[in-house]
């Protein structure tokens, strides 16, 4: 990690920034004297100086609203003098003697406290309330983000990113602790190039944020790492962190993790922002309680489509074992009943020949069926075998692409299967289609599924089809489904699952 040279010069402005101000307005004030002295001067003759002395108090209010009441006193003790100099007896002399210096220039002191008084209190409500207005923005982006239910990783690193900025932080951390008694990065922000690990665990054998919080109760800070030694104290010094503030964050009544705000100069963070860091702590439970609902349900999707693929495979199984071996079994004995029959019996003979057919329509029929449930090609063959099958009996020619030759898991050789099967007889029944594409290949961790025909389109899975089927199936798996079907152009099916990263044996 490199050092932020950028938030260095930024913490050097920080530091001269207020005596650069003060100086500048001095200047203006000193030249704003000097022009109302020049105007008093050329109206001397005609208007008595007293009576325009006042004037003096468009210098002073201006100064003490911009630059406060210091300064303020300052000019106003400049404008008396000034006056006293150009017009006061004996001329040219800074002696205040007369009345009206002294009533001006209590006049004026009194302006420049009371001006400044109102004008600090005005600013610091100015500030307050645009402070509040950024935190209650940052505050409504992260909550639209946990509204529209996208994933926590995104959630954290936007409120990472909003506590850094809304803070006036050079770096932020999300930290979740491990059971172990570590913690893992979640999510970082930086200002400049150096970030903060994301994604390692970090041991908590040293002064930092994260050990205090995991250790202690609420709130901490750390105003300094100098000296200090342990993994992230070391991390804290290799970026040039000065001091760091955090807020737990507690997920069901127990301690999940920390969101923790740095800086890389002297200057320590506001009293307040503990609190702003505990407004933000609220969404990320939230989103983590979101997180964990959905994936809670996305199991429970994936146990009810397991289910129901194993009581498919038991009854293809049940059928193909039993009913189908039996019927089998009795189309063979009736075709040797039929050898046996005498040929003068041609009438028990046919009679005995129908019963056989149709003995042999039913069993082709069960087959169908069979395959229907669960084909036992997939589990025995893998999903390129078990696709050949499938489009080898489409009434419709299908161009088959496979471009794989892994074993997946079932679960998911099973809906690949599937969305190739209901698309095709989908195809067949309703696209008048002359013509399917399908291809299969495998992207890094991701098997991908294209479906595609040349039919009158305007499929519609909101409307209860066996797409909506597939839909549930896919999205169980953690995968996801896009139907294009325009009228009278077709439609494309494309489906991507997650699968394992190894490759199993070749099907």
């Amino acid at each position: 990690m490199g050092f932020d040279v950028g938030g260095d010069e930024r913490a050097r402005r920080r530091v001269s920034s207020p005596a650069q101000r003060w100086l500048s307005g001095l200047l203006a004030g000193t030249v704003a004297v000097a022009a109302v002295t020049g105007v008093l001067a050329l109206v001397d003759p005609h208007v008595p100086a007293p009576h325009l002395l006042m004037l003096y108090l468009l210098v002073v209010m201006p100064v003490a609203i911009v630059w406060g009441i210091g300064l303020a006193v300052v000019i106003a003790c400049v404008s008396a003098l000034a006056y006293a100099y150009m017009f006061v007896s004996p001329l040219h002399s800074f002696q205040i003697t007369n009345s009206w210096s002294l009533v001006a220039l209590v006049v004026f002191l009194v302006t420049a406290v009371v001006v400044g008084q109102l004008a600090a209190r005005l600013r610091l409500a100015t500030q307050r309330s645009a402070r509040l207005s950024e935190e209650q923005a940052a505050l409504r982006r992260v909550a639209t983000l946990v509204a529209r239910s996208v994933p926590a990783s995104e959630v954290f690193e936007a409120v990472t990113r909003e506590v850094g900025l809304l803070c006036g932080a050079d770096l932020a951390r999300m930290e979740q602790f491990e059971e172990d008694g570590t913690a893992t990065g979640v999510a970082a922000w930086s200002r400049g190039p150096a970030q903060l690990a994301v994604g390692t665990r970090l041991t908590l054998d040293g002064p930092s944020i994260a050990r205090a919080v995991r250790y202690g109760d609420g709130p901490v800070r750390v105003e300094s790492f100098a000296g200090a030694k342990g993994t992230i104290a070391r991390e804290a010094l290799e970026v040039g962190i000065r001091s760091s503030v955090g807020c737990p964050i507690v997920v069901g009544g127990h301690l999940w993790g920390v969101i923790a705000a740095s800086r890389k100069s002297d200057e320590l963070f506001p009293d307040d922002t503990e609190s702003q860091l505990a407004s933000f702590t609220e969404l990320i439970v939230t989103a983590i309680e979101n997180a964990d609902s959905r994936a809670q349900l996305d199991a429970s999707r994936a146990r009810v489509v397991a289910a129901a693929d194993e009581a498919r495979r038991r009854l293809e199984r049940d059928l193909h074992d039993g009913a189908q071996q039996r019927l089998i079994s009795l189309a063979l004995e009736l075709r040797m009943a039929q050898d046996t029959v005498p040929e003068d019996l041609p009438e028990l003979r046919a009679d005995l020949g129908q019963v056989v057919d149709a003995l042999s329509s039913a069993l082709e029929e069960l087959r169908q069926i069979s395959r229907g449930l669960h084909p036992a090609i997939l589990s025995e063959g893998g999903l390129g075998p078990g696709l050949r099958a499938l489009v080898r009996r489409s009434a419709v020619p299908v161009d088959l692409r496979v471009d794989t030759g892994s074993r997946y898991p079932p679960p998911v050789e099973v809906a690949a299967y599937y969305v190739v099967s209901e698309a095709v007889t989908n195809t067949t029944r309703h696209a008048g289609a002359s013509h399917v594409e399908v291809t299969v290949e495998q992207h890094d961790g991701t098997l991908l599924l294209c479906v595609r025909d040349d039919g009158v389109g305007g499929a519609d899975p909101g409307r209860g089809s066996g797409l909506t089927g597939l839909r549930d199936r896919v999205e169980a798996l953690g995968g996801a489904i896009g139907i294009t079907s325009p009228a009278g152009d077709g439609t494309v099916i494309e489906v991507s699952l997650p699968v394992e990263q190894s490759a199993g044996r070749p099907s």
